[in-house]
């Protein structure tokens, strides 16, 4: 039980040219790496989930470098955020696990931007689709990067996996246009302005 069992991975990318406005300046690239795994507690309660969190960091820093060499490196990522699914025998606790573990590894492969990851994370079936909040990845406060991304895999998580995303977005939203902290006005730095 030391390793993670990794039956597949995928990686999207998503490019947004315009959204019924002008042509973007430079257009929104959205990239998600999932990960399903083998949930070794499906059926069963585990009291520590400790030590299985601490395992997830491989899949964790395996995910966020293969996404960020889509992204084309870490001057390209603006906002970011994370999801996980537990199949139908799992719980919602089996699909935290990923918080520190995945949020962990984004982290330190930007270059540890202080903004909080935002993450959502819920129980389904095989293609079960998960709307994943996105924010700015040193300002939790940008308005214009609070958006979501979909996660989601045609035959995962089966009833007795796991099925873990991160995601990276170049930038914010299309035209955004409706006030609060702009990025180039981030300046106390403490991942909130």
């Amino acid at each position: 039980m030391n390793e993670i069992d990794i039956r597949k991975t995928k990686i999207t990318l998503e490019t947004t040219y315009h959204d019924r406005g002008p042509p973007l300046a430079m257009p929104l690239r959205v990239g998600c790496a999932m990960a399903v795994v083998h949930n070794p507690f499906a059926n069963r309660y585990e009291p520590d989930l400790m030590p299985f969190q601490g395992r997830l960091r491989s899949v964790g820093e395996r995910l966020a470098h293969e996404l960020l060499e889509v992204m084309g490196g870490p001057d390209n990522v603006q906002a970011y955020g994370k999801g996980a699914i537990a199949g139908e025998d799992g719980e919602i606790e089996h699909a935290a696990a990923w918080h520190e573990a995945g949020g962990w590894a984004m982290r330190a492969a930007l270059g540890a931007p202080r903004a909080i990851v935002p993450a959502a994370k819920t129980i389904g079936g095989a293609g079960t689709r998960l709307m994943v909040p996105l924010g700015h990845i040193h300002a939790s406060y940008v308005r214009s990067h609070l958006y979501t991304a979909e996660m989601t895999l045609w035959d995962g998580p089966r009833r007795d996996e796991l099925l873990f995303g991160l995601f990276m977005a170049s930038g914010g939203r299309p035209y955004a246009r409706l006030g609060g902290l702009a990025a180039d006005q981030i300046s106390q730095h403490d991942g909130q302005r």
